[in-house]
């Protein structure tokens, strides 16, 4: 195996079922058949990846093992590092959408789920088709890949934002598309890739929550020096659920919460942490004295939050002046009813999370694959919701940007009034490849 994924050698005869434990594959280049035996398990692909087709070797560790297959029970921040360094990932549990699978998305590793005990008999060199949903035991034939289709509509996108994971992201991205107009950093990813424990430096007091704003500066400005002229650079402020802070913190113990979905996070936290206002005072200040005129191209977004009432409340809780610009994600069905309010509030821009809004109004965890049937990304009271929201601010002249998997682009761009997409860097590089796009 050679790099990431290494060389592409598909392995199975197209025509085949799965759970096949042995066939007969045509081999490529000769008139007749080869006997081979292999065994091959469904999965279900939960985030895709380029080439379709590749080999590796299972990693049960949890350790960060170059180019192997991470083999896990669910994806957690504690594999972040093991993550990173997989050519791709396997597991028994969660959804398309889950925070590590939107990690993995936007660096462009795969993310497969199996049923327990097939991943219990996972071992050794396996080998992974993306494009029949399936992991192949054993040795097989050469088949060509299946074409993929190509989708259309991105030439027609007015600004794109690309989330990111680090520095590294947007380096590439630009080196394939160099007209992105904005890249996006949530807070939490940002301190998985610096190794910061942003619980454990809050509750530690000023001094240290402090120390943690400036590291956090520290990690933008690596980013900032990757940004091309007329690009910025949005963050999203911390956003830990407690299931993911408990998996980040060392001396801290976090409440265990029964639901940390609809639990104390996003803006409600910020409210509620009495030192994190010190941390984005440092790191505010860390960005004004040593930026220079890069600190224009940085700006922030507060996370799930409901109405312009905890908008305002947030920004006095952070001593904001008032022309301070800040953000808002609209994730929620109450953000959605109040996009006008927040505009009005003085939002300098939206952007819509479809992946928690669609959680919330269609009442499917996000995270938990026996609802994934019912977690439709294109469903009517969704393309209604993400109407309302950009009608508001285009009435009231602030930016709305929706986040789009790869597969939904094309769809939002004929359903809404809009030409503002975010989306991850891995999915925006396959559908734009070298291609020129508007600024």
């Amino acid at each position: 195996m050679q790099g990431r994924f290494g060389d592409c050698h598909p392995q199975i005869n197209l025509d085949r079922p799965v759970d096949t434990p042995s066939a007969e594959v045509l081999r490529s280049g000769t008139g007749g058949r080869t006997p081979v035996n292999f065994r091959e398990t469904r999965a279900d692909v939960l985030v895709g990846g380029h080439p379709k087709i590749f080999r590796g070797t299972c990693n049960r560790t949890g350790k960060p093992v170059d180019g192997t297959v991470l083999l896990t029970g669910e994806l957690r921040p504690d594999l972040y590092e093991a993550i990173m360094a997989s050519s791709a990932v396997i597991c028994a549990r969660g959804g398309r959408t889950g925070h590590m699978q939107s990690l993995c998305r936007s660096r462009g590793i795969p993310v497969l789920r199996v049923d327990p005990d097939d991943l219990d008999a996972l071992a050794g060199d396996i080998t992974i088709r993306l494009d029949r949903g399936s992991i192949i035991h054993g040795t097989t034939g050469h088949v060509p890949q299946r074409p993929e289709p190509t989708a259309s509509g991105i030439d027609d996108v007015e600004s794109i934002c690309v989330v990111i994971a680090d520095a590294t992201d947007i380096r590439t991205t630009n080196d394939l598309t160099p007209h992105v107009a904005s890249y996006f950093i949530r807070e939490e990813f940002l301190c998985l890739s610096a190794g910061l424990s942003p619980i454990d430096a809050l509750r530690a007091g000023p001094h240290e929550a402090e120390r943690y704003g400036k590291a956090v500066a520290a990690e933008l400005h690596a980013m900032v020096k990757e940004l091309l002229p007329g690009q910025r650079l949005v963050m999203r402020l911390l956003d830990l659920r407690s299931d993911d802070a408990a998996r980040m913190t060392t001396g801290i113990e976090v409440d265990n919460e029964p639901n940390p979905e609809m639990g104390l996070h996003g803006a409600r936290w910020l409210l509620a942490e009495r030192n994190y206002p010190a941390a984005f005072h440092a790191l505010r200040a860390h960005v004004a004295d040593n930026f220079g005129a890069d600190a224009a191209r940085v700006s922030f977004a507060v996370p799930f939050i409901n109405d312009s009432n905890e908008f305002l409340r947030l920004r006095d809780h952070l001593s904001l002046t008032d022309d301070t610009p800040l953000g808002v994600f609209v994730e929620t069905p109450a953000a959605v009813h109040s996009a006008a309010e927040f505009c009005a509030a003085g939002a300098s821009e939206l952007f819509v999370g479809t992946k928690d809004l669609i959680q919330f109004y269609l009442a499917a965890d996000r995270g938990n694959h026996r609802v994934a049937a019912t977690y439709q990304t294109r469903h009517p009271a969704v393309l209604a919701a993400l109407r309302d929201i950009v009608e508001s601010g285009t009435a009231s002249g602030v930016p709305v940007h929706v986040f789009a998997l790869g597969i939904d682009v094309d769809h939002y761009l004929r359903q809404l009034p809009t030409r503002r997409i975010m989306m991850c860097n891995a999915e925006l590089r396959h559908l734009a490849g070298p291609v020129e796009l508007p600024a």
